[in-house]
């Protein structure tokens, strides 16, 4: 990773850091009351990806080196999540339409700190349930968002976990899967109101409810009316942050009675050429618990913008990185036209304040 030396490059690079974190204000409303006290407060660090992708032409290519350059991002983590947007129904392997990795990509992004993988997602289902159980078996834990039967169902929907001292609620949903299942179970959480409800209320005994739907419409650069309406039942159901995926580019985001809502953070790893998808967002969200009260606040949401290159780009293989470490880094690339697309798509898609 390069370190900018020029008193310019450090300039431009602080200029794209703070670029990327006006979607959100200084502080949420109401946090500005907050009174410290003379004790401790305890804060956990939860980092999330996108859509963890695995096209055909990557089957090649070492999947352990994807994420090689964000490893310093996510080891900084109390705890990363990111969308297992493939499965592990075994070989033959093969990518879109209907994926197959191998089991090794799992285990290399685990390797890379990956700590939760989402299941729910529209390909969970590519190769029926015989893929999806397989998937199950060999995605490791922690997963959220699917179940291999009722027992496992409830306890990865909403999945709780301690982080730091704070129990922190994971629910994961999808709009629907591209094919469908001949089976009760495996079973994948779907975007259905009284199974969403039912996971919200259940999700109430944690500290912080962390909401990760798999939605929206793909390519559109703006949320859709559905997806605003979905955020505002899951704010009204306890949602304390909202960061959605799918549509394989990044959206706009907003808050919503204080809660701040990321509708799309596009693909943290693919082979995607067209515009604007390989513009992707890892959300940082620092949630502190304030003693002696023991409640639990999401601070301001940073957002850092990357950029997934392909082989002959930056590197010779794929490499998923920030566009932040690169600003000004012209001369790094095999291809520098590349570095020209990355600047022109982050300059086009980053989201000022209000807009």
């Amino acid at each position: 990773m390069p370190n900018p030396g020029s008193s310019i490059g450090a300039f431009i690079k602080a200029a794209v850091l703070s670029a990327a974190f006006l979607a959100f204000p200084k502080a949420l409303p109401g946090q500005e009351s907050v009174r410290p006290v003379p004790v401790r407060n305890d804060t956990v660090r939860v980092l999330v990806l996108g859509d963890l992708m695995m096209h055909t032409r990557q089957l090649s290519y070492n999947s352990r080196e994807f994420l090689r350059e964000l490893e310093p991002l996510i080891e900084g983590a109390d705890l990363a999540i990111g969308g297992a947007e493939f499965t592990l129904a075994g070989p033959p392997y093969q990518g879109y339409p209907t994926f197959s990795s191998p089991d090794s990509y799992a285990e290399n992004l685990r390797a890379a700190g990956i700590d939760v993988l989402l299941a729910a997602n529209n390909h969970i289902l590519d190769h029926g349930s015989r893929g999806f159980k397989r998937t199950l078996e060999h995605l490791g834990e922690p997963w959220c968002g699917a179940g291999a039967d009722s027992a496992s169902y409830a306890a990865h929907n909403p999945l709780i976990l301690r982080v730091r001292g704070i129990r922190l609620a994971l629910v994961n949903f999808t709009y629907g899967t591209n094919l469908g299942s001949d089976r009760p179970w495996p079973k994948v959480s779907r975007m259905k109101e009284a199974e969403i409800a039912s996971q919200m209320s259940r999700a109430a005994e944690a500290d912080f409810t962390l909401v990760l739907p798999h939605w929206g419409i793909e390519y559109e650069l703006r949320h859709s009316e559905e997806q605003e309406a979905w955020a505002r039942r899951l704010v009204d159901w306890g949602a304390g942050a909202i960061v959605g995926s799918h549509p394989h580019v990044v959206q706009d985001t907003s808050f919503i009675a204080g809660v701040p809502v990321i509708y799309s953070l596009g693909n943290a790893v693919s082979n995607m050429s067209a515009p604007n998808t390989r513009l992707a967002l890892a959300a940082e969200l620092s949630l502190v618990q304030y003693f002696p009260s023991g409640e639990v606040k999401v601070l301001r949401p940073q957002l850092h913008y990357l950029w997934c290159t392909l082989p002959g780009k930056l590197t010779d293989g794929y490499r998923t990185i920030k566009v932040a470490d690169y600003i000004g880094h012209r001369d790094l690339w095999k291809d520098p036209s590349d570095y020209d697309n990355m600047i022109a798509t982050y300059e086009k898609n980053h989201h000022p304040a209000g807009k």
